[in-house]
């Protein structure tokens, strides 16, 4: 069976061969310093794993590294950045947005490893419309996607984005404006909180008739600020749900599967995931790195209705642990999420310091995981 059908049999909520391994979004830091740079395909095949090859071009994402600003301006939204500091440990960047109707203005801070938003943009209420008018959209490229699709072949899957900081409408609108704020709103300027994500959805609605066609294997939706770690189950219902809701209605018209990302925080809206339409629900962080709940609780809650990714603590189990607590934490893993299948094994986010021998062990012993 080859890492592509191994982990489509997983999505669909099957049993494959063996247990399907691999890693959240290869690190450009980590390859870099570890790996001699080689690429995230190259990294996936020198440890045996399943590849997910994470497709980030058109997307958007200001986290990136090296994220092109200029490349999402337009003439009514001229993102005109000036760099502060171009050291690569201590990059800082002022921005200036300008549209015939006013401009905008927000300061990002970064390192080789990510970039975070130090001054939100939005800084007064009539500010999202000038957002609605004139932020661009851009339309997806098939053509470098489909050469990537190539590229990965039977190896594992093509996963993409739906465009903006973040894929879904309230973790793009909490890179916007600052989460503590924005949380506020929803009770005190609820109407307005709700025309914000209205304008996002639109935007993101018009990206995804984009992708129509496109050479995708799995398409990630959601992100960490919608997790119940950080807002309410009640706030997710009404202020989440909605939208995740639309975008996958319209995501699967096109045959695409979801999965929504939570950084762990499932505990309260396990059923609101199911119910935005879903097909898995990752990353399934541990109490041990900020979960709320284990990856098998979740499982116990869910059962068959959704697939389910990630559950390695990529910390204090893949980096700092010694060889058998990660084999003990893999075998845990199989046995309480992944026994009837539906599950895929990742770390359940990012890694920077994690040696290759621990990834090798982590490797060898997912793939020792066969049903």
């Amino acid at each position: 069976m080859t890492s592509k059908e191994r982990m489509m049999i997983a999505l669909q909520g099957e049993k494959p061969d063996r247990l399907p391994v691999t890693v959240h979004q290869w690190q450009q830091y980590h390859l870099d310093k570890y790996l001699d740079g080689i690429s995230p395909l190259e990294a996936f095949e020198k440890f045996g794993m399943d590849a997910a090859i994470q497709y980030f071009q058109d997307m958007a994402q200001f986290w990136l590294v090296d994220a092109d600003y200029k490349k999402f301006s337009s003439p009514q939204w001229r993102d005109e950045v000036d760099v502060i500091s171009d050291d690569p440990e201590n990059r800082v960047c002022y921005h200036t947005i300008h549209t015939p109707e006013g401009t905008l203005t927000y300061k990002t801070e970064g390192n080789t490893k990510t970039t975070w938003i130090t001054e939100y943009l939005i800084k007064n209420d009539e500010d999202i419309y000038l957002i609605e008018k004139y932020m661009p959209v851009p339309m997806l490229d098939p053509e470098p996607l489909a050469e990537v699709y190539d590229q990965v072949g039977d190896a594992g899957i093509v996963r993409g984005f739906v465009w903006g900081d973040q894929a879904g409408c309230w973790q793009h609108a909490a890179c916007l404006m600052d989460i503590t704020e924005l949380i506020c709103r929803t009770f005190d300027k609820p109407d307005w909180v709700h025309e914000l994500l209205r304008i996002l959805l639109e935007k993101k609605l018009k990206f995804i008739e984009s992708m129509k066609g496109a050479k995708f294997d799995l398409i990630e939706t959601g992100g960490g600020s919608a997790s119940s770690t950080l807002v309410s189950p009640e706030l997710h219902k009404k202020f989440c749900l909605p939208c995740d809701k639309k975008m996958h209605d319209a995501l699967h018209e096109l045959g695409f599967a979801i999965t929504y990302h939570t950084c762990g925080g499932t505990f309260g809206i396990e059923e609101f995931i199911v119910a935005n339409g879903a097909d898995a629900s990752e990353t399934l962080a541990p109490v041990s790195i900020g979960g709320n709940q284990e990856p098998w609780e979740l499982k116990q809650k869910v059962g068959d209705r959704l697939a389910l990714i990630g559950g390695l603590d990529q910390f204090s189990v893949l980096t700092d642990g010694t060889e058998a607590r990660i084999r003990k934490q893999v075998k845990m893993l199989f046995e309480k999420v992944g026994y009837h299948g539906g599950y895929i094994l990742s770390c359940s986010d990012h890694f920077f310091e994690t040696s290759p021998e621990k990834i090798q062990i982590y490797a060898d012993a997912g793939r020792e995981c066969t049903y």
